[in-house]
């Protein structure tokens, strides 16, 4: 799929930078910022999924422990 992306003048200008460090391209740069986001996503989905089971699963244990 093709995008355009418009990009503001200061970020470009690091992109360009960090590209040239890095031997890569800035759409390189942007498809992993992109992966680190969903990544970043998902663990936070797949840490309030578990923080509710234990809420729901543990609730009298965790009842229990809060009056000891």
């Amino acid at each position: 799929m093709a995008m355009n992306l418009r990009v503001p003048e200061d970020l470009d200008r690091r992109l360009d930078e960090l590209a040239a460090e890095e031997h890569t391209s800035k759409s390189a740069l942007l498809l992993q910022g992109a992966e680190m986001v969903l990544q970043r996503h998902g663990r936070r989905r797949e840490i309030s999924e578990g923080l509710d089971f234990v809420m729901s699963h543990d609730a009298e244990l965790l009842k229990r422990l809060e009056d000891a």
